[in-house]
């Protein structure tokens, strides 16, 4: 018994410092170029599922998005995904989001995720890394009509749209993001 603990711990440790030590930039030219028609492509085919998304959109201050955020864990588990950030239309850098879990789960998944900031504090905090995703966020499935069930209120939306895999998981994990300039 306590040496499936130990492989646990060992499991634990080694992914977190595998995300830990992935760069939020992406470290080439065509790095950059890759995630931009990525990022571009995700948000085009968000508001071709959901036309009510723009309104959101032209009404926040900025917004995150995450082209390609891949999930996975047996036990212990995790995810990793790079994106853009905008603030006033503008591309003003880049973030990372990591996630580490313990718990039930199983399966693989790969998503994107659409953050739309509609407060500047909220913008300021996750440009900050302060930001985590809880309370003051309003999340939904990317469906026609998803954004107008959001509640604007909270400040930030998160919009997913699911690619693929299958995930069963009810597990206890800590997210991560980070933001770097351009």
């Amino acid at each position: 018994m306590k040496h499936s603990y130990g492989l646990l711990s060992l499991a634990v440790i080694a992914f977190a410092a595998l995300v830990c030590g992935c760069k939020t930039a992406p470290k080439t030219e065509a790095d950059a170029t890759k995630l931009e028609a990525n990022a571009t492509a995700a948000l085009e085919g968000y508001r071709a599922k959901d036309p009510s998304l723009q309104t959101l959109l032209d009404k926040s201050v900025g917004y995150a998005i995450f082209p390609d955020i891949g999930k996975a864990g047996w036990i212990v588990g995790g995810s990793y995904g790079r994106g853009e950030v905008y603030e006033a239309g503008k591309r003003i850098g880049y973030a990372d989001i990591s996630e580490v879990s313990a718990g039930f789960q199983w399966g693989a998944q790969n998503f994107s995720e659409l953050l739309i900031f509609l407060k500047q504090e909220d913008l300021d905090k996750f440009k900050k890394g302060e930001f985590s995703v809880g309370a003051n966020v309003s999340a939904v499935a990317l469906t026609a009509g998803a954004a107008g069930k959001t509640d604007p209120s909270k400040g930030v939306v998160a919009v997913v749209d699911t690619k693929g895999g299958l995930m069963a998981e009810a597990a206890v994990g800590g997210q991560r993001m980070r933001f770097r300039t351009e």
